[in-house]
C-alpha cells in the first residue's frame, strides 16, 4: 500500500489540511477499481473505524497476491470538519464558514455534459477544492463506497434506484436491515454527483457491475471494536464477492430476513409539533401501526397536559430516531419507511 498526503490550502494565511490517501495496487487491470471514502460528515466516525480494521485486511491480500483489484481509501475525507469544534463539541457535518453542508453542492454535469472541477490552486473555499479533489479520486472506479451514519439508526444503504437489486449483495454483506432508493436528486451529495459521472460515461448507459451508495453504518454511537471488525468483514466479502479480492468458493450471503427496500417516496419524516425533552416509546427496527405512539414531547414538566403525544402517520418500519432528547418544534424525530409512499414524489436529501 502507498500513501500519499495531499494538502488542502486553508483560506488565510498559515492555515492548511492533510488529505491522506492510500493506494492499493490489484494485479488484474480487467477487475473492478473501487474508492471508499468515510469521515464526510467529520462527526460520523463509525466508518473510519470500520476501515482502521479493513486496511490491514486489504493489505495482506496486496502481499499475498490476492488483490485483483485496485483500491484508494481515504479515511478522513474532511480534514476541515474533523478540525471544526465549538466549546468542547464537535461540529462536522457544516462548515461553520459557509454554512453548508459538506455533503452537499458537489459539481455535477452541467447542461453541456461537462463537469467543472475547483482545482487545488483556485480562489474558492477551502471546503468546494475539497469536493473536487475527492470527485477525482474517486472517478473511473465502477465501485464507490461514502461511509456515513445516521442519528440512531438500524443499518442501510441508500443507492440509486437503478442500481437496485444488483447491489443488493453489499446490503447482504454489510447485514444491512433496509435499503433506500432514490430515482432522481437535487442537493448534489457526493454520491449523486459521481453517479451523474458514471451516467455520462456509460457506454449505452449500460450500469452493469456499478455501485455508488452511501452506506449508513448505524448511528452516531455505534463505534465499537465488534461492529467495526463486522463492518470491515462485511466489506471485505462484498469486493470478493465483486472479484476485487480473490475468494475461495463461499456461497454470498442472502439478505437479512424482514430486509426493507422501498423507494425514498416511501419515507415518512415524522417532525416535533412542539418543543421540549423527548421520550421514545419505539425505536430503529421496530415494526409500528398507523396511530401508534411513537414519542411524547415533555413541554411542562409534571403538569397536567404537560406533554404532547407523537403518533405514527400510518404502518411501516422505524430506520432511524433522533439522538439528541431536547428538541424544537419543527426538529426531524424519526424517519419511518411507511408501506404505501408517503409521497407522491421526493427529490434530494432527507434532511439538511
Amino acid at each position: 500500500m502507498k500513501t500519499e498526503i495531499e494538502t488542502i490550502v486553508g483560506e488565510t494565511p498559515g492555515i492548511s489540511y492533510e488529505l491522506i490517501v492510500h493506494r492499493l495496487e490489484g494485479t488484474d487491470v480487467s477487475a473492478p477499481r473501487v474508492y471508499i471514502q468515510s469521515g464526510l460528515h467529520a462527526d460520523e466516525r463509525p466508518g473510519v473505524a470500520a476501515l482502521h480494521f479493513l486496511i490491514p485486511m486489504l493489505e495482506q491480500a496486496e502481499a499475498e497476491g490476492r488483490l485483483r483489484g485496485s483500491l484508494i481509501l481515504v479515511p478522513h475525507a474532511n480534514p476541515i470538519g474533523a478540525a471544526q469544534h465549538l466549546y468542547g463539541e464537535h461540529m462536522g457535518r457544516f462548515a461553520t464558514g459557509t454554512r453548508t453542508n459538506f455533503n452537499r453542492d458537489f459539481p455535477v454535469p452541467g447542461d453541456d455534459g461537462m463537469r467543472h472541477l475547483d482545482k487545488a490552486s483556485a480562489p474558492v473555499f477551502a471546503e468546494r477544492r475539497l469536493k473536487s479533489r475527492l470527485l477525482e479520486l474517486a472517478d473511473g472506479c465502477p465501485i464507490v463506497l461514502d461511509l456515513h451514519c445516521d442519528d440512531e439508526s438500524v443499518q442501510y444503504v441508500y443507492a440509486p434506484e437503478v442500481l437496485w437489486p444488483e447491489m443488493s449483495d453489499l446490503a447482504a454483506c454489510l447485514d444491512a436491515e433496509a435499503a433506500l432508493l432514490w430515482d432522481s436528486g437535487a442537493d448534489r451529495a457526493f454520491e449523486e454527483a459521481v453517479f451523474e459521472q458514471m451516467q455520462a460515461r456509460a457506454p449505452d448507459g449500460d450500469l452493469s457491475g456499478h455501485c455508488v451508495t452511501t452506506v449508513e453504518l448505524r448511528g452516531q454511537n455505534d463505534v465499537d471494536v465488534t461492529l467495526a471488525r463486522k463492518d470491515a468483514e462485511g466489506l471485505y466479502r462484498f469486493l470478493q464477492g465483486r472479484g476485487v479480492v480473490a475468494a475461495d468458493t463461499t456461497p454470498a450471503p442472502a439478505l437479512k430476513a424482514g430486509f426493507v427496500g422501498k423507494p425514498i417516496r416511501h419515507v415518512d419524516m415524522v417532525t416535533a409539533p412542539a418543543g421540549g425533552t423527548l421520550l421514545f416509546h419505539v425505536a430503529p427496527g421496530d415494526r409500528v401501526e398507523a396511530g401508534q405512539l411513537l414519542a411524547e414531547i415533555i413541554t411542562n414538566p409534571g403538569c397536567k397536559g404537560g406533554s404532547v403525544e407523537v403518533r405514527a402517520p400510518q404502518a411501516g418500519y422505524v430506520l432511524t430516531r433522533r439522538i439528541r432528547r431536547f428538541i424544537r418544534m419543527g426538529d426531524n424525530l424519526l424517519k419511518i419507511i411507511s408501506d404505501t409512499a408517503a409521497v407522491a414524489s421526493r427529490k434530494g436529501a432527507l434532511e439538511d
